[in-house]
């Protein structure tokens, strides 16, 4: 019996050694694993951290949202200069010259006054012409800035006439243009000579011209080729009217239609303001051309003609009767008398859709 107690125990004990020795197999075998989880979750902690630190920055550039701030007021002086920062390269493309000779003429006109024109319609027609009757080409820069300027009292319909066959024919001719109706006020007698005068002075109040046509408001040319531009010597442009069966009736007329540059008006002092009534103005603006020097230019006979629109004289335009004796006196009287001597007063200005008016008393005789 004792031997067998002794025995039982022995296998007891080895077999709790068995049980002991396996648990800590199995300790330490978990343990193994368990750290080298650790290693393994750590390495990839750490190559993910070095993942994000490489693509930070395109993320940032990306994706960021920018800081919250608090909003400014706008400044409308630095809004204009960046909207001229960015036209300036628009700005910067300047077009090409025009052409000496406008492609655009169509050269011998019909022209008639039989049928009645309307501003509404002619303005129509002319969907290009800003209004105060100012037009430039939009394809090409134009080689001069002409003012039109029409003398005028009480010629509404022929206005209208001219209005009609002249602003396509000006357009054509691809000038950078604006046409001033100077309208005497009153009943005064009437004064060409002085009303161009004035409107040499009130046009360039508008516009930095350097051509300036001088026109009767009943006169149409006949031909787009007989351009309304300034040339090396002053221009008569109205060079045969049906008026005197197309022919210049002498040599040193200068009436109805001329141009000349602002250095040519300056050097003769501009128009006579005392030729009061109809008749001599255009002789005496002739003899100043003359005593400096100068010599009149002409289209052809065929290029230059044009038609007169018929009408009754004008009360208080009368013949003037010191017409003679002072177109004999014009070297005397023309360092005086001119742009220099000048007096009006603007009674209204006012910009049509196919003109500029401009309403002045320029006194009496």
């Amino acid at each position: 019996m004792p031997g067998d107690s002794t025995g039982n125990f022995n296998l007891l004990h080895r077999t709790c050694k068995l049980v002991v020795l396996l648990c800590f197999l199995h300790i330490s075998v978990t343990v193994v694993f368990y750290v080298r989880s650790l290693d393994i979750r750590f390495a990839f902690v750490q190559n993910q951290q070095s993942h994000n630190t490489s693509t930070q920055p395109n993320r940032d550039r990306s994706t960021a949202l920018p800081p919250r701030t608090e909003p400014k007021q706008a400044d409308p002086k630095k809004e204009v200069a960046g909207l001229q920062e960015s036209a300036a390269p628009q700005a910067e493309k300047k077009l090409e010259k025009c052409p000496e000779t406008s492609p655009l003429l169509v050269g011998p006109l019909r022209v008639e006054f039989n049928i009645p024109v309307s501003l509404e319609q002619i303005k129509k027609d002319n969907p290009s012409v800003r209004p105060g009757g100012r037009f430039r080409p939009a394809d090409c820069e134009a080689l001069q800035k002409v003012a039109i300027i029409i003398p005028f009292r009480k010629r509404d319909e022929h206005l209208k006439f001219w209005l009609h066959y002249l602003h396509p024919v000006l357009q054509r001719q691809q000038l950078d243009y604006g046409v001033y109706v100077i309208n005497q006020e009153g009943d005064a007698t009437f004064n060409r000579a002085k009303l161009l005068n004035v409107g040499y002075a009130e046009a360039l109040k508008d516009y930095d011209y350097g051509c300036f046509v001088f026109s009767d408001v009943d006169l149409i040319p006949m031909d787009d080729r007989n351009t309304y531009r300034c040339f090396s010597q002053p221009r008569h442009l109205s060079v045969s009217m049906d008026k005197f069966g197309f022919r210049l009736p002498y040599n040193q007329y200068f009436g109805g239609v001329s141009s000349m540059s602002q250095e040519h008006f300056l050097k003769i002092n501009g128009f006579p303001n005392n030729y009061w009534g109809w008749g001599g103005e255009d002789d005496d603006i002739y003899n100043r051309l003359a005593s400096k020097g100068m010599s009149i230019s002409r289209p052809s006979g065929d290029v230059g003609k044009c038609r007169m629109i018929r009408h009754d004289r004008d009360k208080k335009n009368e013949p003037n009767p010191q017409r003679f004796d002072r177109i004999a006196h014009t070297r005397e009287t023309m360092h005086k008398d001119g742009i220099n001597s000048l007096t009006y007063r603007v009674v209204s200005a006012e910009k049509f859709d196919l003109f500029t008016k401009i309403s002045v008393d320029v006194g009496k005789p």
